[in-house]
Protein backbone atom coordinates (compact mmCIF):
# COMPACT_ATOMS: atom_id res chain seq x y z
CA UNK A 1 0.00 0.00 0.00
CA UNK A 2 2.77 2.44 0.88
CA UNK A 3 4.45 1.64 -2.43
CA UNK A 4 1.32 2.73 -4.34
CA UNK A 5 1.14 5.97 -2.32
CA UNK A 6 4.74 6.74 -3.22
CA UNK A 7 4.08 6.02 -6.91
CA UNK A 8 1.02 8.28 -6.86
CA UNK A 9 2.88 11.09 -5.10
CA UNK A 10 5.83 10.74 -7.47
CA UNK A 11 3.52 10.88 -10.50
CA UNK A 12 1.83 13.99 -9.10
CA UNK A 13 5.21 15.63 -8.53
CA UNK A 14 6.36 14.77 -12.07
CA UNK A 15 3.16 16.18 -13.61
CA UNK A 16 3.49 19.35 -11.56
CA UNK A 17 7.12 19.69 -12.60
CA UNK A 18 6.21 19.21 -16.26
CA UNK A 19 3.53 21.94 -16.04
CA UNK A 20 5.96 24.30 -14.33
CA UNK A 21 8.64 23.61 -16.93
CA UNK A 22 6.16 24.39 -19.72
CA UNK A 23 5.13 27.63 -18.00
CA UNK A 24 8.78 28.58 -17.53
CA UNK A 25 9.53 27.92 -21.20
CA UNK A 26 6.56 30.07 -22.26
CA UNK A 27 7.64 32.90 -19.97
CA UNK A 28 11.20 32.69 -21.27
CA UNK A 29 9.92 32.91 -24.84
CA UNK A 30 7.85 35.97 -23.93
CA UNK A 31 10.87 37.67 -22.33
CA UNK A 32 12.88 37.08 -25.51
CA UNK A 33 10.09 38.57 -27.67
CA UNK A 34 9.77 41.58 -25.36
CA UNK A 35 13.54 42.09 -25.46
CA UNK A 36 13.48 42.16 -29.25
CA UNK A 37 10.56 44.60 -29.21
CA UNK A 38 12.38 46.80 -26.70
CA UNK A 39 15.47 46.85 -28.93
CA UNK A 40 13.34 47.82 -31.94
CA UNK A 41 11.53 50.58 -30.05
CA UNK A 42 14.80 51.91 -28.62
CA UNK A 43 16.27 52.18 -32.13
CA UNK A 44 13.12 53.84 -33.42
CA UNK A 45 13.16 56.30 -30.53
CA UNK A 46 16.81 57.15 -31.25
CA UNK A 47 15.99 57.79 -34.92
CA UNK A 48 13.13 60.12 -33.96
CA UNK A 49 15.33 61.91 -31.45
CA UNK A 50 17.99 62.41 -34.13
CA UNK A 51 15.37 63.76 -36.54
CA UNK A 52 14.19 66.25 -33.94
CA UNK A 53 17.74 67.35 -33.18
CA UNK A 54 18.44 67.92 -36.88
CA UNK A 55 15.40 70.17 -37.21
CA UNK A 56 13.75 67.82 -39.68
CA UNK A 57 10.57 68.52 -37.76
CA UNK A 58 10.21 72.26 -37.27
CA UNK A 59 8.54 73.74 -34.23
CA UNK A 60 5.00 74.93 -34.87
CA UNK A 61 6.10 78.58 -34.52
CA UNK A 62 8.48 78.18 -37.50
CA UNK A 63 6.03 76.42 -39.79
CA UNK A 64 4.62 78.48 -42.66
CA UNK A 65 0.88 78.86 -42.41
CA UNK A 66 -1.27 77.05 -44.95
CA UNK A 67 -2.40 79.02 -48.02
CA UNK A 68 -5.96 79.53 -46.78
CA UNK A 69 -4.80 81.86 -43.94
Amino acid sequence: MANEDIKTRLMTIEMTLAHQQKALDELSEMVIKQGKMLDYLTKQNAMLQTALEQDVVKPLSEETPPPHY
